[in-house]
């Protein structure tokens, strides 16, 4: 019988780092390449998520947004995008699982996750600019994310379930405080 396989953990997910200011000029040299790759295929690039808040303590996993017209544009994306290390689920993308964005990722353990948001549905990117955007300019919630953050992966060092729902949790209060209102997305839950 054949040997299955060893599963390579992602030691990425279970890991708070304090704020390392080289995750800005590592977000900088990634974006030019995919800049240069893309050029004129993607409408704007962004550094997302807690990497790009000084400050903040984070997975030491660099997010990346890239915006594209239409969902329709992300398939011709995934092989040029390929070429420079980024994988994603293998299926087609489509109008049924194409969501708000597409989401690939590079290195093992990960460094980047790069999403692709889409200009013709919902607001992925307009909550990831907001929430950063707030927390940029009120450190008492930043501080208190990065300490939630830290405790929910004492809690579940997988960074799965668990550490991903009460993450969200506090993202989602956190807009909502910040005036976030938007047809695609509803936060009356929160």
């Amino acid at each position: 019988m054949k040997e299955r396989p060893k599963q390579l953990i992602d030691i990425s997910h279970a890991e708070i780092q304090d704020y390392n200011p080289k995750w800005l000029e590592i977000y900088e040299n990634e974006s030019k390449e995919i800049k240069n790759l893309l050029g004129d295929k993607i409408l704007s690039i962004e550094h997302i998520g807690s990497t790009s808040i000084p400050g903040l303590a984070s997975k030491p996993i660099v997010d990346i947004a890239i915006t594209v017209v239409s969902w329709k544009d992300t398939q011709d994306l995934i092989e040029p995008l390929s070429n420079l290390g980024y994988t994603s689920e293998p299926n087609p993308i489509n109008e049924s699982n194409a969501g708000e964005r597409w989401l690939l990722k590079k290195g093992n353990p990960t460094q980047f996750h790069l999403s692709v948001a889409y200009g013709d549905r919902g607001s992925f990117l307009e909550r990831q600019i907001l929430f950063r955007d707030y927390l940029l300019q009120h450190s008492e919630d930043k501080d208190e994310y990065g300490l939630l953050k830290k405790d929910l992966i004492q809690q579940d060092p997988t960074g799965g379930d668990y550490y991903i729902k009460n993450k969200t949790d506090f993202i989602m209060r956190t807009l909502k405080k910040a005036g976030f209102k938007n047809e695609w997305f509803d936060l009356s839950n929160y």
